[in-house]
Parts: structure tokens; C-alpha cells; sequence
């Protein structure tokens, strides 16, 4: 298993927020975390990410335990949080920069993914000219800076939730053909249904307080999916089964 969690737990003023999580993330997958707000879902992804340390608990990258150690994955929040004063390539290479690389080679190594990300022509340019899906492109990029990374992982956090319908569903399919071609491992926070049974190879429920992994389901058929499954039988039951799942349906006809 490329990436996996065991038996996490994290406390805030000695009060658990998620307790004995498990996870696991193969090769190439796309795994997502699904659960009302207020769940500990971004707090297990700042455990995750090594920017904080559980109570209890491991991570592992490849076999390896990397528990509390930053920079071994590549994390990315909500917000694009582009700065404004720097060009979008300069936006784009600070992780370069943060693990040594020269300005130039950064630039260079960085500048060679903008026709990939639909960004050629706005190397130079200020984040305040990008529309919101190129804002998230962008930064999307940067996060996938991963110079030298042979099994890079990528933690998304809602990454398309302040988008508008339409523009989602384009960055969606985009960020799908994506880290196909560049071999990516995605782990992706989602409060949307539809969003998690479409992108995902497998799906995890987090419930409860604490936060707490209470049920797993296998996203069938495999991906690529037909363009249609969103609005398949298929779908519409996996959605039946999740939003059961997390009590958003508590009874049946």
C-alpha cells in the first residue's frame, strides 16, 4: 500500500476529534472522505500532511513511517491561497524553492506543466486575472510540485467547492485526466455526494463525535468510467447507500 494511516487519534484540549482512524490509499488511487461538517476531517488531514502529531497512531508513505514529518506529501487546502504580489509561476515553484532548488531551475522545471494545466500564457501574469477555475488550477500545480517524487501523494481538501456547477464538473474531469497522466495518488476531502462517487475508487465515512471511520464502500465500475455514470442506476445507488450512511436518509418507503 503506497499510503495508509493506522489507528489514528487526535485530541484538542485532551477531547478526541477523531479516534482510531484507518486508512489506505494505493498506487494511482483516488480515495475519498466523506462526512458532515464538523467531523475532524481536516484535522486527520493536518495529521496526515505531518503538520500536527496524533495521540496515537502512524502514517506511512510506502512503508515507511512518516508520522509528524511535513513535506513527505503534498497538501492542499480549500482556499487557492495564491499570493497576489508574486507572478502565477512564482506562485507555483515555492515548493521548488522550500526543498532548495535555484529560482531558475524552479522556474524552468515549473513552467515546462503550464500547457498541461491550461495555464500557458499567465506564467507572468498576477493570480488576480485568473478566473476562479484557473485560480484552482494553479495552485492545484503548485501543489503538485513534487520535484524528484517518484510516488507523489496528493491530500485535497474541497478543493472544487467554491466553483460554480458547471465550472466543477470541467475541473473535476480535468484533475481526473490529470493525475492519470502524472501517476498521481489522491486522498480528497468532499461534503458532496455526487463529487465522491464519481471521482472515487473507494469512499469513507466519517461520522460521529469524534471523527470516526464507520463504513468503507468500493466505488464499481473501475475508472475511467463512462461519461454517463453520474447518471446511472449505478450512481444513483451508491449515492442511496452513502447518504443512508451518514444519516441524511434515516428511513425507507
Amino acid at each position: 500500500m503506497l499510503f495508509s494511516c493506522e489507528g489514528i487519534t487526535k485530541c484538542y484540549n485532551r477531547d478526541p476529534v477523531v479516534e482510531d482512524v484507518n486508512l489506505e490509499l494505493p498506487q494511482g488511487g483516488f480515495v475519498s472522505l466523506l462526512g458532515p461538517s464538523g467531523v475532524g476531517k481536516t484535522t486527520l488531514f493536518n495529521v496526515l500532511s505531518g503538520v500536527d502529531r496524533p495521540e496515537a497512531g502512524h502514517v506511512f508513505l510506502s512503508g515507511e513511517d512518516i508520522t509528524g514529518i511535513s513535506g513527505r506529501v503534498s497538501y492542499m487546502l480549500q482556499k487557492d491561497l495564491l499570493l497576489d504580489h508574486r507572478t502565477v509561476l512564482d506562485n507555483v515553484i515555492l515548493p521548488l524553492l522550500i526543498r532548495g532548488l535555484r529560482r531558475k531551475e524552479a522556474r524552468e522545471y515549473a513552467a515546462a506543466f503550464f500547457p498541461r494545466f491550461g495555464i500557458r500564457g499567465y506564467e507572468n501574469k498576477y493570480p488576480r486575472v485568473l478566473s476562479g477555475g484557473m485560480r484552482q488550477r494553479a495552485a492545484l500545480l503548485r501543489t503538485c510540485m513534487l520535484e524528484g517524487s517518484q510516488n507523489p501523494v496528493i491530500l485535497l481538501d474541497e478543493p472544487f467547492s467554491a466553483l460554480d456547477a458547471i465550472t466543477r464538473i470541467k475541473m473535476q474531469n480535468w484533475y481526473q485526466g490529470i493525475a492519470r497522466e502524472m501517476g498521481l495518488s489522491t486522498l480528497f476531502i468532499t461534503h458532496d455526494v455526487e463529487e465522491a462517487v464519481t471521482l472515487s475508487d473507494r469512499v469513507y465515512i466519517l461520522n460521529g463525535k469524534p471523527g470516526r471511520v464507520t463504513m468503507s464502500i468500493d466505488i464499481r465500475p473501475e475508472r475511467p468510467r463512462a461519461q454517463d455514470f453520474p447518471v446511472s442506476p449505478e450512481c444513483a445507488e451508491f449515492k442511496r447507500v452513502i447518504l443512508e450512511a451518514i444519516g441524511v436518509w434515516i428511513t425507507r418507503n
